[in-house]
């Protein structure tokens, strides 16, 4: 009997060893990325050249026009903006979560007067440069609205956010004079831009009605969204319009409305014309993350954003008339409120820095992954991110760019527009499952160290990121890219890099000292700071088809490596 158990303690002390020493292998091991440029796992359709804000009148002032160029010039196709408040009585004046047009008033006999200038000098601002309104209809004129007053609100960061529901938020109290609105807007348009330009935007009704937004019922909604679609269509037949935009999908909330929704428009009575169903030529719908202060430390958490999308994705794919139809995530964000800054809420600190151009990359890469899981029409994710005039620098909003400074986030959005072609197997040895991520997020003893790639004609292109849910920097690992397929005997290389020493004007902006009102010398600075650097460019050889590039990754960094033969 003693024989037996000191046979076992011996076996067992040696299995713990072996296993040990196993472990401490793996986690040693040299991190790599595998690449095969032959195995194409879908096309790199540029689901991420869509934008959008609540403030619509920042768009042609100096820094919005400034980052409207920006954006424009770093995509390969037309780039899709939306925004708020469209339809919004008021003087034109920016503020927080505010913006208005005074596109419909009415004289002292209740009779429409419409005035287009400012939405004009809005959408002028978009097609100068290329762009394509995502055109929110929305949110209710005063003179419209069942309950008007108070209808401007004054928030500030601090405030409770439900303080931005006011007037604007109501169901009309003439809905034939709200279809008219929308049937002389899109008129308007088509006389202003052209029927074919017309036709290649998207209009789509309001924004998160589960929510804030709107202070009605859900059948009141369906209503106020078939009179808006209606107006479209007798103005366009050809125009595209779609819906909901709703808070949290894959919440009870979410799931519900946006389920009744595609029913009502497949099988519902329309209230506008009297007929079975309503027109929908695009499915939208939210998707945000979590982000926590733990001990201290921002944590982020992508899993309610990525099950958000994936609510969504199984929605539209449950039904034969929306499983092939565009779908758009019409905000898609690591968290849901912009305009709050970190000063009143710490979890956004991860706003300025690295790991929210690191947590764009990875989230990214999983939404294709969706799409690909439940093979639907993934045609766009709104960054919900833009600019704010006139704000302190670097306060935490959740923004592109601070006064006309280029923030580290902008700079991935210009490594996707490096992208193009078809979409290529990728595996790593650091990569967590999308399971995981979906379930979990990216929590575990190790960074992620991943991949996505595509290949053009003759071009490939390798995004790597190392990152982890938990604001820390950490030294740089070394990482082997192994890139397979090339049909070529030599090729140009070219590396990228986002981390805290390159294409980062925010740490450059602390070692100035964080001045709040820098030179222009130093605005110089912070501006070349800004823009995505090349660290590396030289001919490699390529052997038996293969190329082999080495990276030194930081935690949190980003890096693109582009071949061209």
């Amino acid at each position: 009997m003693i024989k037996r158990l000191t046979k076992v303690l011996v076996f067992i002390a040696i299995f713990s060893l072996t296993n040990n020493i196993y472990c401490q292998s793996i986690g040693t091991a040299s991190a790599y990325i595998n690449v095969d440029l032959k195995e194409k796992v879908g096309t790199m359709d540029p689901v991420w050249a869509w934008f959008g804000y609540d403030e619509p009148n920042y768009t042609y002032m100096k820094d919005g026009k400034k980052l409207l160029s920006e954006i424009s010039k770093l995509s390969p196709v037309p780039v899709y903006v939306r925004t708020h408040s469209l339809l919004v009585t008021g003087d034109g004046k920016a503020a927080l979560k505010w913006g208005s047009t005074n596109a419909y008033t009415e004289d002292a006999k209740g009779n429409p007067i419409y005035n287009w200038t400012i939405i004009d000098s809005i959408f002028d601002t978009y097609i100068k440069r290329g762009m394509k309104p995502l055109a929110q209809i929305g949110f209710m004129p005063e003179a419209l609205s069942t309950n008007p007053t108070p209808y401007r609100h004054y928030w500030k960061p601090g405030d409770p956010y439900s303080d931005i529901i006011t007037g604007w938020a109501y169901p009309p109290k003439d809905y034939d004079k709200w279809r008219e609105l929308v049937f002389q807007w899109v008129k308007h348009s088509i006389e202003r831009y052209g029927q074919k330009e017309v036709e290649s935007w998207y209009w789509e009704v309001w924004n998160e009605p589960n929510g804030f937004y709107w202070k009605a019922s859900m059948e009141e909604f369906f209503k106020l969204y078939d009179y808006a679609a209606d107006g479209v269509k007798k103005a366009l037949p050809t125009a595209k319009i779609g819906g909901i935009n709703i808070a949290g999908t894959g919440g009870k909330s979410g799931i519900e409305w946006t389920t009744k929704f595609v029913e009502h428009c497949i099988n519902g009575t329309n209230y506008a014309t009297g007929k079975k169903g309503s027109p929908i030529d695009a499915l939208l719908f939210h998707a945000k993350g979590s982000p926590r202060l733990a001990n201290g430390v921002v944590r982020m958490n992508m899993s309610p954003q990525l099950r958000d999308i994936e609510a969504g994705f199984k929605i539209a794919a449950a039904y034969p008339q929306t499983k092939n139809l565009p779908l758009i995530i019409g905000e898609s964000d690591p968290e849901g409120c912009a305009a709050c800054g970190m000063a009143t809420n710490p979890e956004n600190a991860y706003r300025n820095g690295t790991l929210y151009s690191s947590y764009t990359a990875a989230t990214f890469a999983r939404k294709y992954l969706l799409a690909d899981q439940y093979n639907v029409n993934f045609l766009g994710a709104v960054s919900w991110s833009f600019e704010f005039e006139d704000q302190p620098w670097f306060y935490g909003f959740r923004d592109l760019a601070t006064n006309g400074v280029d923030k580290p986030v902008l700079n991935v959005f210009r490594m996707f527009g490096k992208m193009s072609g078809d979409r290529v197997k990728v595996t790593g040895n650091r990569m967590y499952s999308l399971k995981t991520v979906v379930d979990s997020s990216i929590r575990g003893a190790k960074t992620e160290i991943g991949g996505l790639a595509a290949k053009a004609s003759k071009s490939a292109a390798v995004m790597v990121w190392n990152y982890h849910d938990e604001d820390r920097q950490g030294p740089a690992e070394p990482v082997d890219v192994s890139i397979s397929g090339v049909p070529a005997k030599s090729a140009k290389l070219d590396i990228y890099l986002i981390d805290d020493e390159n294409s980062n004007s925010y740490e450059v902006w602390k070692k100035m000292g964080s001045p709040q009102n820098p030179t222009a010398a130093q605005i110089a600075e912070l501006e070349k700071a800004g823009k995505l650097k090349c660290i590396q460019t030289k001919k490699i050889a390529i052997k038996s088809n293969n190329a082999q590039v080495p990276l030194n990754l930081k935690r949190q960094a980003v890096a693109l490596i582009m071949l061209a033969w």
